[in-house]
């Protein structure tokens, strides 16, 4: 699936609700702190201040690749346990909650990585030589 059929899915999956907000406490401890900690990367990557040796572009690249597929995954696995609910292969709709929950978080970090990307290419572009 390529990036530009994320919306199409969010839309079809109902993943912009943010109705599903409020049910990120039945996340594990475990999943928050593993999509906090693949997010947290990238975005000090982005902002320059991250552990990586070098700082070349290409690890921050991998960085951010790696960041695009787990959420590309999530959104894939959240996208699965919809039709499996909807064929009713899967009566349990905490499960369901819980993938689309998981696949809203890491879309939302991604855009916001994104913007902050998107924003500092406009501010070197601004910037007088």
């Amino acid at each position: 699936m390529d990036l530009s059929s994320l919306a199409s899915i969010s839309s079809l999956t109902g993943l912009t609700n943010t109705s599903n907000l409020s049910n990120l406490s039945q996340l594990s401890d475990e999943d928050i702190t593993t999509i906090y900690s693949a997010y947290n990367d990238a975005l000090s990557s982005v902002s320059g201040s991250s552990d990586v040796k070098g700082g070349d572009f290409s690890s921050i690249l991998d960085g951010m690749i790696h960041a695009i597929d787990e959420t590309n995954d999530l959104q894939n696995y959240a996208e699965q346990a919809e039709i499996e609910f909807a064929l009713g292969l899967s009566e349990n709709t905490h499960d369901l909650l819980i993938a689309q929950t998981k696949a809203n978080v890491a879309l939302q970090y991604t855009v916001a990585v994104r913007d902050k990307l998107i924003e500092a290419y406009r501010e070197i572009m601004n910037m007088q030589i």
